[in-house]
């Protein structure tokens, strides 16, 4: 035992780094095993876990490892391998350890299938994005889609929609992100006509993130409302295309179906996933206090949250209190937080909610009170600042956001009293909207629970076929049991 131990601790470096890399070349290989057997019996399934295996190897992926997969999965000398060998480094005396380690191991395979070539095109360009050579990767995606386009196979879709993604996230990470859009509308319309949904859905969602990079909203609805229609297949797409979709109604000043979107994306975003939940909550406390609510405090205390949300719990917490210099201070503060998350201007607008909001304040503390003193409360730097109150507290009236009437003769406005809440129509309308809200969770859940399409009918049709046999039999028994008799 001690001697196991002795041996293990006195293992060089040199030696762990060849024996972890000839790990990564065979798990390579197996998948590439699970590929050219989803390949020939044409299920999907096994393709969609071996990208999914993949995901988690690809942290470990070195040039030598990727030199050595490219030579057993391609034929050496096509044109494949020379491209793809392009871009993957060049291998020094260390990693040679590796390919002759990994070498010895299995001989590389003679038949490449379209699936596995288009496998290895996936490999290299995320090995090229995690090392950050975007140039090189654009050059990689740019050869794998125009490699794509010539093959129309359903066992592909799923490492197409990848490479779709990445072909987007090369080109946004240079800047070049408008020169694909014609590229990626030109994908979309050859998806649809093959039927592959999963990779419309990815495309969609591309193209929408592509007009919103520069934008371009009204496009990215017109596109959005012409699209077909068809059930998601994958949860991560449908995630991003609600949060899109929120960003789109947030814009249109459509803010009842945008909180909706919004407040669903985030809450079917996968957990590892605390970068898009974080994008959505910002986006959500901000749609929610443009319709005059307030966020729970749970909202920005959750875990590996708290502070990307702090400048907009901040901004909460001066719309709630309705201090329009406090406003002002914390939009000067984290002017460039929200440069950056593009939302400076749904705050501007924010800007009308924290003066309504403390005309409600000073409505309910006092039953009259000059416009002068509303003008100071309110924190109001301009000319005529009295003029200006009158117009705010005339237009709060007209919007039914305060129970009051002005004065004229003396300049004060005057509050009616506030009568019990529960006599008017706001408790029901609040009790209506939470059983609107379960009953769509509840029905998301059981549509969750459906088994995949028409696999009813092809149980009943097995059933009838074997029903069909059976009274065939019985019918040519019958009919030779009267046969005999008329002998």
């Amino acid at each position: 035992m001690t001697q196991d131990v002795e041996m293990k601790e006195n293992q060089t470096p040199s030696q762990s780094v060849v024996t972890a890399a000839t790990s990564t070349l065979q798990n390579l290989k197996e998948i590439a095993s699970l590929i050219e057997t989803g390949s020939y019996t044409k299920e999907v399934r096994r393709i969609a876990r071996a990208v999914r295996l993949t995901m988690g190897l690809r942290r470990k992926f070195t040039g030598s490892v990727l030199s050595s997969f490219l030579d057993f999965a391609l034929v050496p000398g096509s044109e494949a391998h020379s491209r793809l060998s392009s871009f993957v480094p060049k291998v020094d005396e260390h990693e040679m350890e590796v390919d002759t380690a990994s070498s010895a191991a299995q001989a590389p395979s003679k038949h490449m299938s379209a699936e596995l070539e288009i496998y290895c095109y996936l490999i290299v360009l995320l090995f090229l994005i995690d090392q950050k050579k975007y140039n090189e990767a654009k050059a990689c995606s740019s050869a794998s889609i125009s490699r794509l386009k010539s093959i129309n196979r359903r066992t592909i879709d799923v490492i197409a929609s990848r490479l779709y993604f990445y072909y987007s996230l090369s080109y946004e990470m240079t800047g070049d992100l408008a020169e694909i859009r014609s590229a990626l509308l030109a994908l979309h319309h050859s998806a649809t006509l093959r039927h592959d949904e999963l990779g419309q859905e990815t495309l969609l969602n591309l193209l929408l993130r592509n007009y919103l990079h520069y934008n371009l909203y009204d496009q990215a609805e017109k596109l959005r409302s012409k699209a077909p229609r068809f059930e998601a297949h994958s949860n991560q797409q449908f995630c991003r295309y609600l949060f899109y979709l929120g960003k789109i109604r947030t814009i249109q000043l459509e803010y009842t179906d945008a909180k909706e979107s919004l407040l669903q994306a985030a809450r079917k975003a996968p957990v590892a996933a605390r970068g898009f939940r974080i994008q959505c909550n910002k986006w959500a406390v901000l749609v929610r206090l443009l319709l005059g609510e307030i966020p729970e405090r749970s909202i920005f205390t959750q875990k590996g949250m708290e502070k990307a949300l702090r400048p907009y719990f901040e901004l909460t917490n001066a719309v709630r209190i309705g201090d329009l210099e406090l406003f002002r201070t914390v939009q000067e503060r984290f002017t460039e937080t929200f440069a950056k998350d593009r939302t400076h201007n749904l705050i501007v607008r924010l800007r009308h909610n924290v003066i309504r909001t403390g005309l409600r304040n000073i409505s309910i503390s006092y039953s009259r009170i000059s416009l002068e003193d509303v003008a100071k409360k309110l924190r109001l730097n301009s000319a005529n600042p009295v003029a200006d109150a009158e117009s705010i507290v005339a237009k709060a009236i007209r919007d039914g956001a305060i129970d009051a009437t002005i004065d004229h003769k003396n300049n004060w406005m005057v509050s009616k009293e506030t009568g019990d809440i529960y006599s008017t129509n706001e408790p029901q309308m609040a009790f209506n909207s939470r059983i609107a809200f379960c009953l769509n969770m509840h029905n998301e859940a059981v549509r969750a629970l459906r088994f995949p399409p028409n696999t009813h009918k092809e149980k009943e049709s097995d059933e009838k076929r074997r029903e069909r046999k059976q009274q065939e039999e019985e019918l040519a028994k019958h009919m030779a049991e009267d046969d005999d008799d008329d002998f």
